[in-house]
């Protein structure tokens, strides 16, 4: 049955819509981010059932569209903002008459993805389904998808760290409103121990030059990025992310101070991707740039 679901490529072409912009390059884990070129054409389609979970994103003008499931017609007028999203394994008919959509976001989510998060939320992932939604405005999930598109137009600027813990939220989010979980999620009654906390931040101190992952730093205290992202949080006020921006940032510093270092240089060693990274993040939490404190 595997064998006969299609792909996020595979999707693309049965479409024919190259993306204009692909995280396809950049190897996120278990997510890919897609911008896709507009079209003002009608068109009739009926895709086979996909190998992952499909968020599309209208971001343009509104535009009529005809959905088939159940051996149901449903029509809406997709305004800008709305989302679409299809189940992996769930085959689906469109048919739009002719109405502009502006570059629309494609979000692909990996099964094993969904399931891992849904397993660390003591759940029987098994029995936990994402089920369909057709032009549903939803703020929140909009916001998501509007950062992981800014990083995915910024080349990946901000680094894997980020990019998992957006990944993360939106999965947590989907499992919440867009699925059949009946139970909230949460993670209260957990913790990190003080030496697991202390171990994750030392390994986060070792290795501030490097592109961390969240399963990365996960796996330092043998627990799942899931629970990691959460109850590092908890622990310390602030995600992984933030985190380990902030420690970038407080290195940055002492370095401008003690070494006659170029700042192009300070930047990559702490693990900014370039120097106008490092003057963003820096300016961002100091209120001053780099050059004022050199």
């Amino acid at each position: 049955m595997t064998s006969n679901l299609i792909s996020s490529l595979d999707l693309s072409q049965r479409l024919n819509k190259a993306p204009a912009l692909s995280s396809r390059q950049m190897n996120w884990n278990g997510v890919l981010v897609e911008q896709c070129n507009g079209s003002s054409s009608s068109f009739e389609i009926e895709l086979p059932a996909l190998a992952d979970h499909w968020l599309n994103l209208h971001l343009g003008h509104p535009a009529p569209l005809i959905q088939k499931r159940d051996d149901r017609l449903h029509k809406s007028a997709i305004q800008k903002g709305d989302t679409i999203l299809v189940p992996a394994g769930q085959s689906s008919y469109w048919h739009r008459h002719e109405g502009v959509i502006c570059a629309p976001l494609h979000i692909h989510l990996k099964p094993e993805l969904i399931a891992q998060v849904a397993e660390t939320s003591n759940f029987n992932s098994d029995r936990i389904d994402l089920i369909d939604c057709f032009s549903k405005h939803d703020l929140q999930l909009h916001n998501i998808a509007m950062l992981l598109l800014a990083e995915l137009q910024s080349g990946g600027v901000m680094g894997r760290l980020y990019v998992e813990s957006l990944t993360q939220i939106l999965v947590i989010h989907l499992l919440r409103h867009y699925s059949t979980l009946t139970q909230p999620i949460t993670f209260e009654g957990r913790n990190l121990t003080r030496t697991q906390l202390q171990r994750a931040i030392d390994y986060v101190h070792a290795h501030l030059n490097r592109d961390l992952s969240l399963a990365e730093l996960a796996s330092v205290v043998n627990i799942s990025p899931t629970y990691f992202a959460s109850l590092f949080k908890q622990a310390i006020g602030i995600s992984p992310h933030q985190y380990v921006i902030q420690q970038r940032v407080e290195q940055a510093k002492f370095m401008l101070k003690k070494t006659d270092l170029a700042i192009a240089d300070i930047a990559l060693q702490v693990g900014f991707s370039s120097q106008s990274h490092l003057t963003q993040q820096f300016k961002r939490l100091t209120g001053i740039t780099p050059k004022q404190v050199r």
